[in-house]
C-alpha cells in the first residue's frame, strides 16, 4: 500500500489539505498528517485548528512513497524554513521519489533549487520563487516526481493525479465520478 505524508505547517491552507486527505484516503492510500510544530494540532491560515497524525521528527520516511506540501501563507515559507523537512526532501529527490505541492508551497522545492529544468506551477505571484523552472500553465503538472498545481480551486484536480499516480488511472476515474467531480 502506498504511503504518503501530507505536511502541515501554522498557516496551511486547509481546503488544500484537507481535500487531499480525504480523496487519498477514499483510494485506500495510506495518508498520515504530519505536524511541523512541536504539537499535534496545527492551525491553518483560517484558524482551523486540525490534529495532525504524527510530529515530523517521529516519522519513519524510509516507508513513505510521496512528501506532499499543501500551501497557505505563512504555511509555505514555514515549511520552507524547516530544515529536517528540507533534509529529507532533498533525500527524496535523490532517490526519484514524489514531491508534490500545490499553491505557494512549490516554492519550497524551488527555492532549493529542485525545479530547475522542469515544468512547474504555482499560485500567481509566486514563480520568480520557482528558481530555473519552467512556468507552466496548466492547473496541475507533473515533471518526473515532481506534481505541482495552481491553488486551493485547483484541490480535487491534484488530488486526483496524487491517485493516478499512487494507484491508478481507474481509481481516479472511479472516486472523481463517485464524487460528482
Amino acid at each position: 500500500m502506498a504511503k504518503v505524508c501530507v505536511h502541515l505547517a501554522t498557516g496551511f491552507e486547509e481546503l488544500e489539505a484537507i481535500t487531499m486527505l480525504d480523496v487519498l484516503r477514499r483510494a485506500d492510500i495510506a495518508v498520515l498528517m504530519v505536524s511541523m510544530t512541536k504539537e499535534m494540532n496545527v492551525t491553518s491560515v483560517h484558524g482551523l485548528t486540525v490534529l495532525a497524525d504524527i510530529l515530523f521528527e517521529d516519522v519513519d520516511y524510509e516507508n513513505v512513497d510521496m512528501i506532499v506540501l499543501p500551501g497557505g501563507m505563512p504555511g509555505s515559507t514555514n515549511l520552507a524554513a524547516h530544515e529536517g523537512l528540507k533534509q529529507r526532501i532533498s533525500q527524496f529527490a535523490n532517490q526519484g521519489k514524489y514531491l508534490a505541492a500545490i499553491c505557494a508551497a512549490p516554492i519550497v522545492y524551488g527555492q532549493m533549487g529542485l525545479l530547475k529544468g522542469k515544468a512547474a506551477i504555482c499560485y500567481p505571484g509566486f514563480e520568480k520563487n520557482l528558481d530555473g523552472a519552467e512556468i507552466a500553465t496548466e492547473r496541475v503538472v507533473q515533471t518526473q516526481n515532481f506534481i505541482t498545481s495552481k491553488g486551493p480551486g485547483t484541490s480535487l484536480e491534484f488530488s486526483f493525479k496524487l491517485v493516478e499516480i499512487l494507484k491508478d488511472k481507474d481509481t481516479a476515474e472511479k472516486i472523481r465520478t463517485a464524487m460528482l467531480a
